[in-house]
């Protein structure tokens, strides 16, 4: 069983960066490939980011793509997304995920994921 928890989140100005960390226990997560996504009031959770188990691939939502960059560091079993250049429209609960992939792949739907955090708040004022 793996647990993940957020954090990092919080109130920034529009143009203004934040880094999120997704913790991960009750396992290495060494053999996990991780995501990210955001659901903000009254609509879907969406895909933000998804990265391999190894870090050697990831993929990104058109609407974040150049602004947001994932990555992870296997020795802390933590995982982050750098969100940069933020907009108002990038308010959401973030939420990482986590599932076991020994492949290089990444996974970019809601329901690949076997383990997520609680989510952590993102708020961008204009």
């Amino acid at each position: 069983q793996v647990q993940l928890v957020e954090s990092g989140g919080g109130l920034v100005q529009a143009g203004g960066s934040l880094t999120l960390a997704c913790a991960a226990s009750g396992r290495t997560v060494s053999n996990y490939a991780m995501g990210w996504f955001r659901q903000a009031p009254g609509k879907e959770r969406e895909f933000v980011a998804a990265i391999s188990w190894s870090g050697g691939s990831d993929n990104y939502a058109d609407s974040v793509k150049g602004r947001f960059t994932i990555s992870r560091d296997v020795a802390k079993n933590t995982g982050y997304l750098h969100l940069n250049s933020l907009k108002p429209e990038d308010t959401a609960v973030y939420y990482c995920a986590a599932r076991f992939s020994i492949s290089s792949y990444y996974y970019t739907n809601n329901n690949d994921y076997n383990y997520w955090g609680q989510g952590t708040q993102v708020t961008v004022s204009s």
